[in-house]
């Protein structure tokens, strides 16, 4: 953060002339604070300016508040912690942050009491929203994902990050590691004799006791990074722009045929496992060729399905091991 030089009343002579004699001192600071300021421009295009790398940091997303604290930064603020501590333990919290409401309503005023260096939201957040908090700290807005680039968009939100927070060698180790990681799951994969075959990601939940499925297209994370490790979504319909999700029901599920269905629930969410609750007496699911032949593959909980390197890290240990056991 910039120093600024402070200097007492100058009531002797001596003092006078010192101050008319000058000083480095000032200069030298000026200099340091100049070489230690961080200019960006973030996905909205506005020009985000920081005094020095952001210590005091909040995030109004899962997939930042990961990437924090993947690159070392302990978030002072994050939104609904109750729920990132129940989606996301592969990349657990370090310390005990300020809870800020809801992802899509933060509160302005919780946030405010925390006097934060730096604020990462995602372009998600209501432009509203949005005004409110650059009232408050500088904001730093990612784009919250990309069907075009599912991996690509991840990756360039931690190097984003990773600037504004002077962690830019972590991000590196972070992304060689990721590589890694996917490297050795395409192998084994293909060691197993699964290079090329189809997987169908999706994720289910229960709502007035109607069923919806929510299949992960090839845009999606999740299946980009299928695709990395070698697989082939089996996906037919077109997911959204931005995070590549379809929707569908059970009778959709006959379309897909013989694959690997693969899917993420929460012991923590009664509705969130209809696939091994609900549909377990219904006769379409019963029907399906990869229930008829047991590809149907539960992953861990705790692998949030839109985070960063290290749930994508340990989705690919998850999948890899489901597949191939």
């Amino acid at each position: 953060m910039r120093r600024l030089l402070r200097t007492a009343p100058l009531v002797t002579a001596a003092a006078l002339l010192l101050a008319a004699c000058g000083t480095t001192e000032p200069a030298a600071d000026d200099a340091k604070a100049s070489a230690e300021a961080i200019t960006l421009t973030d996905a909205s295009g506005a020009k985000v300016e920081l005094d020095g790398p952001a210590k005091k940091v909040v995030g109004t997303e899962w997939n930042v508040v990961e990437h924090l604290i993947s690159l070392g930064v302990d978030p002072v603020g994050v939104a609904d912690v109750k729920g990132y501590k129940t989606w996301d333990s592969a990349v657990p919290l370090k310390n005990e942050p300020k809870d800020i409401g809801t992802r899509g309503e933060p509160s302005m005023d919780t946030i405010a009491s925390l006097k934060p260096d730096l604020i990462v939201a995602t372009t998600d957040l209501q432009p509203n929203a949005v005004k409110q908090l650059r009232k408050v700290a500088p904001v730093l807005e990612v784009k919250s994902a990309d069907a075009a680039d599912p991996v690509g968009r991840m990756l360039e939100n931690l190097d984003l990050i990773a600037e504004a927070t002077g962690t830019t060698e972590r991000a590196a180790t972070l992304k060689k590691d990721f590589d890694a990681k996917l490297a050795e799951g395409r192998k084994a994969l293909a060691d197993a004799g699964l290079d090329g075959a189809e997987i169908a990601f999706a994720d289910g939940y229960v709502n007035a006791n109607q069923v919806s499925v929510r299949p992960y297209t090839s845009g999606s994370l999740i299946g980009g990074v299928n695709e990395r490790l070698g697989l082939k979504n089996a996906w037919k319909l077109k997911g959204d722009e931005a995070y590549g999700l379809a929707a569908t029901d059970v009778e959709g599920l006959t379309d897909l045929g013989k694959v690997q269905f693969v899917y993420i629930g929460n012991d923590d969410d009664a509705s969130s496992d209809p696939f091994g609750k609900e549909l377990a007496d219904n006769s379409v699911w019963k029907s399906l060729p990869f229930v008829k032949s047991g590809d149907v593959h539960r992953l861990d909980d705790g692998i949030w399905m839109f985070g960063g390197t290290g749930s994508m890290e340990a989705y690919t240990d998850a999948l890899v091991a489901a597949l191939t056991k």
